[in-house]
């Protein structure tokens, strides 16, 4: 049986075992690091499914290792799972500006985090080569699901993954108005904060698509549609 490897990097040792004894309860394999050094050296090596980093760490901080994860094409669809001490609405819309997937504010709930995790591994799973429904063409979108490729205007984009399910979840369905937990799956229901990590990351979608970033709507009070062109 396939078992996912986890990596967590946390500079607290306490919480570090807490974090280990949680997810390697739930079945995962898990290695830690103590800093971030050691953690991007350790994700390097053993190259896991899904990585939990702390933001706030001393020397390289989380968020400087999800910006060189997210520069390296071996990691670019690697979900990240931040944790911060502070819950700070800036350091959770850098964090997901760069590239990660979802935060979670400690002291995190072993079964929140156990919850989160699994969501972010079922998002991965979701946008692999078996959801084969071809690519999307929305004006000048382009999705490729199978080749987990996204255009604009011809132009090659990266994506995260959940950056890619929220793109490709409002392209299925061009004009179509999605709540905001529509657009996070797995979660159920969604908190404040969590709305915030959905606007976090249109934001960040938008601004790779730069030009065509336009096509994504806010419609206030109900969340985001895709702009169905005219024909």
């Amino acid at each position: 049986m396939f078992k996912a490897h986890l990596v967590v990097v946390e500079d607290d040792p306490d919480l570090r075992e807490v974090l280990k004894e949680s997810l390697s309860r739930e079945g995962y394999e898990v290695s830690v690091a103590e800093d971030g050094l050691s953690g991007l050296e350790l994700i390097r090596e053993v190259t896991p499914d899904l990585v939990c980093l702390d933001v706030m760490m001393p020397g390289l901080d989380g968020i400087e290792v999800c910006r060189e994860l997210r520069t390296d094409k071996a990691f670019r669809r690697t979900p990240i799972l931040m944790l911060t001490a502070k819950g700070d609405e800036a350091d959770v819309v850098l964090g997901l500006g760069i590239g990660a997937d979802d935060y979670l504010v400690k002291p995190a709930r072993p079964k929140e985090l156990v919850a989160r995790v699994r969501a972010l591994l079922r998002r991965g799973s979701d946008i692999a080569p078996e959801d084969q429904d071809g690519a999307l063409r929305v004006g000048s979108l382009e999705i490729d699901v199978e080749r987990f490729v996204v255009r604009a205007n011809d132009v090659r984009l990266s994506m995260t993954p959940t950056e890619f399910e929220i793109l490709h979840s409002l392209a299925k369905k061009p004009g179509r108005v999605f709540a905001r937990s529509e657009l996070l799956r797995g979660r159920g229901g969604i908190s404040f904060s969590d709305e915030r990590t959905v606007d976090a990351h249109v934001r960040a979608i938008r601004q790779k698509l730069g030009a065509a970033g336009d096509m994504i709507e806010t419609v206030r009070g109900r969340g985001y549609r895709l702009s169905d062109p005219p024909s």
